[in-house]
Parts: C-alpha cells; sequence; structure tokens
C-alpha cells in the first residue's frame, strides 16, 4: 500500500472568526487544556461529500505534527472511509452510517456508545449537522467546536457560519478550526491511501494502456445542476482525440448516471474506455495518479485527482457563492477552471428555469482551446 503526498505549499491566509464571550472563555479553557496535555484525543467530524473530506485530510498531519503523542479519529460516512484507512497520521476511522446502520434510535444508540469508549477530549465538527452536534454532545467530548446552525448550540466553542458567502476556498474554512488553536496552517499536506495499485494496474495492462499518455474524463456530478451536456463532452473528447491521438481516454465517475452515459457515447467517434460506476474511491485514486490530465464537471473526483497532483480542467456552472469556484476549485495553482455568469437573478439549482444556460454557455471548442494549449506544450517540451 503507497501513499501519495503531493501539493506542500504556504499559506496562511485564513481569517480567524469572531466568538461570542463564552465560547471565547470555552477556547481559553481549551487552550490552557492543551499546553498540560500531550496525549491530546481528537474527533474530526465530516459526514458530507468526497471532496469535503479530501479537504479536511490536510487537518489530520497539522494536528499530528502539533501534538505527536495525540489520538486522532474521523468521523466519516462509509463511502468516504477510503480517503482515510491507511493515512499514517490518523489513528482510526469512524464510519457513522446514516442512513443504513446507524439510521435508527436503535442504531444511533449503538455508534453513540462507540463514541463514548473513545473519550475523546476535543471534537471538531467541520460539516454541520443535527446529528453531529447531538452524538458529540451526548458522548460528552468536553470541548466541541462547530459551527452555530444546526443545532449548533451543542458545541461550547462555536464559530459563525459564513461559508455561503463563499470567500474563501472550503479548506481554509477547515483551517480556521487550527487558527482557533493557535496552530501553524502554513504547509498543506494532501495524502490520499493508494490501496489498489495492482488492480488499476491490471485495468491498464488488460486495455493496452499502461505507461500511455491518459487523460480521464469524469462527465457526471452529484447534482444534475453541475453537469455539462454529454454532447459537449463527446464533442470536446472527439477534438481531443483528432488533435491528439497520442492521448487516450478513460471515462470515470462515482454516479452512475446511465442515460447521460449513453447519450455521450452514442456522440463519440474514438474508443475510450468507460469506467464511471466501475470504481471505488480507493481505486479511482490508483488509477488517477497515473492521469496527465483529468476532465470534469464540479465533483469530487476533482479534489482527489488535484491532491494527487494531477492537472485539472474544471467545468462550473450555478451563480451561487456558496457553490463558487471560489470555494471548490481544485487546490493548487495550474488548474483550469471555466465558469460563466449568465445574468440569471436567483439560481435555482436543479430546478433551474434556464435550461442550465450557465453551463451550456461553455462551448466545447472554448474549453478545447484551453486543452489544445496544455497538451501543445506538453508535447513541445518533449
Amino acid at each position: 500500500m503507497g501513499v501519495h503526498e503531493n501539493f506542500r505549499t504556504s499559506r496562511g491566509m485564513e481569517k480567524i472568526p469572531v466568538l461570542d464571550r463564552k465560547s471565547q472563555l470555552n477556547l481559553e479553557r481549551l487552550l490552557k487544556f492543551l499546553n498540560e496535555k500531550r496525549d491530546v484525543r481528537i474527533l474530526l467530524a465530516r459526514t458530507d461529500r468526497i471532496g469535503d473530506v479530501v479537504l479536511s485530510i490536510p487537518l489530520i498531519k497539522i494536528l499530528k505534527k502539533r501534538f505527536p503523542s495525540s489520538y486522532i479519529g474521523f468521523m466519516v460516512r462509509p463511502y468516504t472511509k477510503d480517503l482515510l484507512e491507511g493515512n499514517p497520521y490518523l489513528d482510526k476511522v469512524l464510519v457513522y452510517d446514516k442512513y443504513n446502520r446507524h439510521h435508527s434510535l436503535k442504531g444511533s444508540l449503538e455508534f453513540l456508545k462507540t463514541l463514548k469508549r473513545e473519550r475523546f477530549d476535543l471534537s471538531l465538527i467541520l460539516h454541520p449537522t443535527n446529528r453531529a452536534h447531538i452524538l458529540c454532545f451526548l458522548a460528552r467530548i468536553p470541548f466541541r467546536i462547530g459551527y452555530d446552525i444546526k443545532m449548533g448550540f451543542l458545541n461550547n466553542i462555536i464559530l459563525p457560519h459564513t461559508k455561503q458567502e463563499g470567500k474563501m476556498h472550503e479548506l481554509e474554512y477547515n483551517l480556521q478550526f487550527l487558527k482557533l488553536l493557535e496552530m501553524q496552517t502554513d504547509e498543506i499536506d494532501f495524502f490520499i491511501p493508494l490501496k489498489k495499485e495492482e488492480e488499476a494496474l491490471h485495468i491498464l495492462e488488460k486495455n493496452r494502456l499502461l505507461n500511455k499518455k491518459i487523460i480521464f474524463v469524469n462527465p457526471t456530478a452529484s447534482c444534475i445542476s453541475k453537469i455539462w451536456p454529454p454532447e459537449y463532452f463527446a464533442s470536446l473528447i472527439n477534438s481531443i482525440k483528432s488533435a491528439f491521438p497520442q492521448y487516450h481516454i478513460i471515462l470515470v465517475g462515482l454516479s452512475d448516471k446511465k442515460e447521460l452515459l449513453e447519450r455521450l457515447k452514442h456522440n463519440l467517434k474514438f474508443e475510450v474506455l468507460d469506467l464511471v460506476g466501475k470504481t471505488d474511491l480507493s481505486l479511482l485514486a490508483s488509477l488517477l495518479k497515473r492521469g496527465f490530465l483529468f476532465i470534469s464537471c464540479d465533483s469530487g473526483p476533482v479534489h482527489i485527482a488535484s491532491s494527487l497532483g494531477i492537472r485539472c480542467v474544471v467545468i462550473f456552472g450555478r451563480k451561487q457563492k456558496g457553490l463558487s469556484p471560489q470555494r471548490w476549485k481544485p487546490w493548487g495553482k495550474r488548474h483550469i477552471i471555466l465558469h460563466k455568469d449568465v445574468g440569471c437573478k436567483e439560481c435555482l439549482a436543479h430546478n433551474c428555469k434556464n435550461d442550465f444556460l450557465c453551463l451550456k454557455s461553455i462551448k466545447p471548442q472554448e474549453v478545447f482551446d484551453k486543452i489544445k494549449d496544455i497538451l501543445g506544450k506538453e508535447e513541445k517540451d518533449e
């Protein structure tokens, strides 16, 4: 099993939130506690999506570096655990299965018992949910840092929730938690455990793609309001293959939207390898590691690719500050972002009344021109 380390960079732009008096007093108590107790037990809680978890991973090493004798746990949903298991700075992955095993009251109490047994001193609830706040409160974790929404009053160090304003990158919002603890956050390291190297190599060898130049394309996303038209993706792939036949295209994606995928493939003039819906996160990471470029809608796999050092071309829709590229673009400076404001007064997301014009206004030729510059330079440098 390998661990991929990438993107060590310097930041420090995260503003420290202003706290109310009670939270400030509790923070002072916590800082004193942390100065006296080296073997602190810390829980990170992030029970939302793939990209959100990836953009929380750097906190693990920063915490472990600051508290070498600490015990760090990470509470996540089942489908994101593969992003964490095998991280050398993490001691425990706690899987909270909200929709199945822990959905009922009995199931939630079962998880609560697990949480209590861990005897955490501090919880950092990076994504506010009613259940996360309730569970950390009932587990009697002494210090609980979280946002002021979704029953956030159960925390005792409460941050104002302003993510909907989209003024910072999501990673920077996460780093605010550590800034509160007076920790240095200049060094950002992403660790993605690579646990399916052999399977990835087998797939590439089977399809005669081992050591070939590969471009990964993800035409899917969690919401229709994020999906670039499949016909556009097909046109883009056709242009790439016509101009740069030495590059091979692999379709990937974690949500198997069959009808959209069939529309894309129907318009293709070239052969591609279709792995949409056929990989878990571990296998996806091991495959992406071997790519040259990742082209995608705004989706979680973008952040897996960028964390592995793969250059990304990302197409964004939706005119919402909280969903803007400023907050959700891939971390790093080499990526290409395409996003257009088509003048909508209000974004209705998947209920769009304007036929998703923000996405359709980004034409395949425009995207290809960006990619042509990248591939052309690569070929010239060789």
